[in-house]
């Protein structure tokens, strides 16, 4: 089943990487901690980091805010994941 949480993302109303000028996740820095890699949540444009750090504050981020979907704030990776469906897209 196709997930519409993600099918409503279009390049147009997407939150781009290209509006940070620093890679950083806002939660990691606060509490002075490290992330593996970086995601962007794509309601509220919050960088957070990702299921392989230590902290996986992105997905804190959706089960506290349901703000399903994120996108990889990575160098090179073109690719939604929206946490309500499990499911995956490529822009």
């Amino acid at each position: 089943m196709a997930c519409q949480h993600l099918n409503e993302l279009t390049l147009e109303n997407m939150i781009s990487k290209a509006n940070y000028p620093v890679f950083r996740c806002e939660e990691c820095m606060r509490v002075g901690d490290r992330w593996v890699h970086l995601r962007i949540c794509q309601s509220c444009g919050k960088m957070l980091c990702c299921d392989s750090s230590k902290n996986q504050h992105a997905r804190r981020h959706y089960e506290e805010s349901e703000h399903a979907v994120i996108s990889s704030a990575e160098l090179g990776e073109q690719w939604l994941w929206c946490f309500a469906d499990e499911q995956q897209k490529n822009y």
